[in-house]
């Protein structure tokens, strides 16, 4: 039944992450679904940079390193992430590498994005694999969870 699940689903679940990840850390909400050709859950990840001191540990990164290990390959071949933030341009060029077929996000970022707000590195021509992207996707929920979050740790009001 998960191959019948929507983009949108998948997506509540990387929000549920995304909630975990501030919750049980207080890390930034990020979270990230990596779903596997034949439509099943792989792996899943939320944000653990600050936890884990490791400026690496993105959601997406996460999702990507279990995902590897689960398949015992670093090609992640058509599978599709999903983000609940526009990736930044170190977990685009991962996906780059991974060879993932389809990037979903929620949020755009507008200061780091790099599919498609501050750059297009997903579906630059130079590389030799190119990223099928959809943004948009539950945008306002993941907006408002990072907007709520940095309000806090701000001290201002929701």
């Amino acid at each position: 039944m998960n191959s019948e699940r929507t983009d949108a689903d998948w997506m509540q679940q990387a929000l549920a992450l995304a909630d975990r990840a501030e919750r049980e850390l207080d890390e930034v909400p990020v979270g990230a679904v990596l779903v596997g050709p034949d439509g099943a859950l792989l792996a899943e990840g939320f944000n653990r940079n600050i936890s884990d001191h490791d400026p690496t540990a993105h959601a997406e990164i996460v999702a990507m390193r279990e995902a590897g290990r689960r398949l015992g390959n670093h090609r992640l071949l058509g599978c599709t992430l999903y983000i609940t933030l526009e990736p930044c341009a170190m977990c685009a060029m991962a996906m780059v590498h991974a060879r993932i077929a389809r990037v979903v996000f929620a949020a755009s970022d507008p200061k780091t994005g790099a599919a498609g707000s501050v750059f297009d590195l997903l579906a630059d021509p130079r590389h030799n694999h190119r990223v099928q992207v959809q943004g948009g996707v539950l945008g306002s929920e993941a907006g408002a969870l990072l907007t709520a979050y940095f309000r806090r740790k701000r001290g201002k009001p929701d």
